[in-house]
């Protein structure tokens, strides 16, 4: 009989006679991992528990092949391997046929492979402290409880209060200590080979992180990207080249895999009293506040309310920005329309685990700020949305292709480094306007009223004013999502709106009249 412990040193079982040989690969010569994002998790958090991406895995092996038709067994690939992109290279005969062995020998794995069938249950005696083994049939497990019925009838695994423990005749075949794709090959002599293994997996994902921190002047960025990598699988690749692709790609859907392992073995006790067991007069008294605090129990209640405020506080405070990146970063190459980031030094990519790298390191960016907004009619002042503008151009100090991902703006404030907002931007290409909205502005506000409609409907009136409580000009940019008659020259149009920028003095207020087109008369 074999623990689930045993289970995982257990030698493999003799072949039958004309059985195909076993060649078992462990170690992985080489690897390289080129990530790709979550298709549609657009700036959000990656998914921790199992990320939604995929990565394109590369693995170099050395095997041992006998003559004539083995089973060759990579072991230690990437738990969401897909095994119909799964492709090999240096075989010298190929590949008759291809397996994903999909689950994992662990004390759950045992357990859900177990279900309905027979075990041997082994515990302490009770009558005796004698050990005693005893047959039983897992019903249920291995999430939520084992249950177990024996002879005596149904009980949950490790309720007795004594020592007990499963035993499993066989390890199944379909448990492997690590995830496994077994392949059907021949060779016509026996030799060593170096081969290529080359796959799709899902339970990957990466995304881009900026740090921006605004200079004195406010004219200039500091920026430092980031690229954060995880990993969900089990499976862990150390000394990978590692490479990030940006840009959305169409991947066809591919139906869910089955997981490696159930999870945790988890077991569990439920109770079993009824309300007749404990006489009323047993059950403890109820302890009732009463309102009237006395002066020490009021000192008592604010100090304690103030150590969970001080505590509360300080698990709101945002987390510290990330250690200045190495000097070497990725530098982006052209994959079609799309970004391939390759990072310029080995990784470990860590099984359950996530990788920060450096992307880039810019020193003053030149910014702009502005206050913006879309027209509407509000009756009534709203704030306007505060933006930090960078052109992503080399004369203003960036050109580059930019990921899409969350920027951190800070500023010195009496000497001290504050965040001041976050932004999510898209995939950004050289040349390309990079936005950072970071909040709205109770200082800078607009009020836009509708009137005036023409007897034939062909045009309406809108005023507007902009107000800056500001010391400083405000620089606005207003879209303006109609047709303007006349046309005004000179004005950007960004899609279907145009682009009305004004400067607004300090303390003051701009007025503005606009005729909108409704129909042509």
């Amino acid at each position: 009989m074999l623990t689930w412990a045993a289970a995982l040193l257990a030698p493999l079982p003799a072949l039958a006679q004309g059985d195909p040989a076993v060649v078992v690969s462990t170690r992985i010569d080489d690897a390289a991992v080129t990530v790709y994002r979550a298709p549609n998790r657009g700036a959000g958090p990656i998914n921790p528990a199992w990320p939604q991406g995929f990565a394109f895995v590369t693995e170099t092996r050395k095997v041992t092949l006998p003559a004539g038709v083995s089973i060759l067994r990579f072991e230690g690939v990437a738990e969401g391997l897909l095994p119909e992109t799964a492709v090999v290279s240096g075989l010298p005969d190929g590949v008759i046929e291809k397996n994903r062995d999909a689950r994992l020998l662990s004390p759950a794995g045992l357990v859900d492979a177990y279900l309905k069938r027979s075990v041997t249950l082994r515990r302490t005696s009770r009558a005796t402290g004698k050990v005693v083994e005893q047959e039983a049939v897992i019903q249920a497990g291995p999430n939520g409880g084992v249950v177990l019925q024996t002879a005596a009838g149904f009980e949950a695994l490790a309720c007795s209060g004594l020592p007990e423990r499963m035993l499993y005749a066989r390890v199944p075949k379909d448990l492997s200590a690590k995830p496994t794709l077994s392949m059907l090959v021949e060779s016509k002599t026996a030799r060593t080979v170096t081969v290529q293994l080359l796959y799709l997996a899902e339970g990957f994902d990466w995304a881009a992180n900026y740090v921006a921190d605004r200079g004195v002047d406010g004219k200039t960025l500091g920026l430092t990207g980031w690229i954060t990598v995880a990993n969900g699988g089990v499976t862990s690749f150390p000394g990978a080249q590692l490479n990030v692709i940006a840009g959305r790609l169409s991947k066809v859907y591919s139906p869910p895999l089955p997981r490696s392992t159930p999870g945790p073995l988890i077991l569990k006790c439920w109770p079993m009293d009824i309300t007749s067991t404990h006489p009323l007069w047993e059950l403890p008294p109820i302890i009732e506040v009463e309102a009237n605090f006395g002066a020490d129990m009021a000192e008592e209640v604010v100090v304690t309310a103030r150590r969970r405020e001080d505590k509360m506080m300080y698990a709101m405070a945002p987390p510290p920005p990330p250690p200045p990146p190495a000097p070497i970063s990725a530098v982006p190459e052209d994959l079609g329309d799309l970004k391939f980031y390759r990072i310029p030094f080995r990784v470990d990519v860590s099984a359950k685990g996530q990788k920060q790298v450096a992307l880039l390191t810019k020193d003053r960016v030149a910014v702009e700020q502005l206050y913006a907004g879309t027209l509407y009619a509000n009756g009534s002042p709203r704030p306007l949305t505060m933006r930090l503008r960078v052109q992503n151009r080399e004369s203003d100090g960036l050109g580059l292709a930019l990921p899409a991902g969350t920027a951190a703006v800070f500023e010195n404030i009496g000497g001290r480094r504050l965040l001041v907002g976050e932004a999510p931007i898209g995939d950004k290409a050289k040349d390309e306007r990079v936005d950072y909205d970071i909040g709205q502005s109770p200082a800078v506000q607009f009020r836009a009223v509708v009137k005036d409609r023409d007897a034939k409907g062909n045009f309406q009136t809108w005023d507007v004013v902009l107000t800056n409580a500001r010391p400083f000009d405000a620089e606005v940019e207003m879209l303006i999502p109609f047709a303007i008659d006349p046309p005004p020259g000179g004005w950007e149009r960004r899609g279907s709106n145009w682009v009305w920028r004004v400067r607004v003095p300090a303390n003051d207020k701009v007025i503005q009249s606009f005729r909108q087109k409704l129909k042509d008369g």
